[in-house]
């Protein structure tokens, strides 16, 4: 069996764990291991995960939000239960956080980050190594493990027509040790991490007034936006925008980078994207290296530009 974890607002599940059921079929096609869930809350998901060929919706009973310690252990003495081959969770925040503390709790092997998976021997897993210029590839030395998949490296597109069934599974949650002193959400736009587009920014704004066009792109395009960590480190965008190294890697189908060089640790946090754009008027960037199309130009005349372009289209 091969089980998933199911992050979710508000029951709605989130692409990121969407994907990863995608990736466990991927799996289960090669070793014939059946596809189930797991989820925490008190009523059934928004949507019926039958569509991605799961049969079986595991449901622990939380009244509210848990701490990370709390889905750790619950998850852990699931596996205990259950006895998954493998266990997937996202590669988001909570996945990151929570598989380490599970792969110690069930004494299981850990490979965080795939990208992907093949069959020659045993399974073996793809990931980006050396900031994203290479793959490497990992297997388990036993059967089985744990395995967190990176967001946008798989479809989130249902596969089939079935229909699942929720079934209440009996543990009974520890108490956090973590207390929350502040929780701030953001509404409206799609997380980075699961972004189809974004439209990043960089100190060639010159001035935070002047993000104005950033935004109508972005709106323009269904797109999230993004900075980098000069932008953010002086106050002029919030740092849950920043992507790069030292802020969120990212790996949109489209990434738009307006004003912004291309430092290495920039490029380390998005050359994964699919494709880059880079609108920047200093033709050395070393951008326009990594960029699949590049517009050597002064933004301030190619954005807006743009934009018009973009809105004609549209109504055309």
């Amino acid at each position: 069996m091969i089980l998933v974890f199911i992050e979710h607002n508000d029951y709605q599940p989130k692409k990121s764990s969407l994907e990863a059921l995608n990736f466990a079929q991927t799996i289960s096609s090669y070793n014939s291991g059946e596809v189930k869930a797991i989820y925490f809350g008190t009523q059934e998901l928004a949507i019926n995960l039958g569509v991605f060929g799961v049969k079986e919706v595991y449901q622990i009973t939380s009244e509210a939000n848990c701490g990370s310690d709390q889905i750790a252990n619950a998850l852990s003495e699931a596996i205990v239960k259950l006895e998954p081959n493998y266990f997937l969770l996202s590669h988001s925040s909570m996945g990151k956080t929570v598989a380490g503390q599970i792969a110690v709790k069930s004494g299981r092997g850990l490979i965080s980050g795939a990208v992907g998976v093949i069959k020659e021997e045993k399974l073996l897993f793809k990931k980006t190594v050396f900031s994203g210029k290479a793959f490497a590839f990992y297997g388990f030395n036993q059967e089985g493990g744990i395995v967190t998949v990176v967001p946008n490296s798989i479809s989130a597109d249902p596969t089939t027509n079935g229909v699942s069934s929720t079934l209440p599974i009996n543990i009974i949650l520890s108490e956090s040790k973590i207390t929350t002193v502040e929780k701030k959400l953001v509404k409206g736009k799609t997380p980075l991490t699961e972004a189809a587009i974004v439209v990043s920014a960089g100190r060639g704004m010159k001035d935070p007034s002047n993000w104005n066009m950033i935004e109508e792109l972005a709106d323009l395009l269904g797109a999230t936006t993004a900075c980098s960590r000069p932008v953010a480190d002086v106050g002029w965008r919030p740092h849950h925008e920043h992507v790069g190294q030292t802020g969120i890697a990212i790996r949109p189908n489209v990434y738009i980078a307006i004003g912004i060089s291309g430092a290495i640790q920039h490029l380390a946090g998005v050359n994964n994207s699919r494709n880059i754009i880079v609108i920047n008027k200093d033709s050395e960037a070393p951008f326009f290296k990594a960029a699949d199309y590049g517009i050597c130009g002064d933004l301030f005349e190619v954005v807006p530009k743009l934009n018009e372009a973009i809105r004609k289209a549209k109504t055309a």
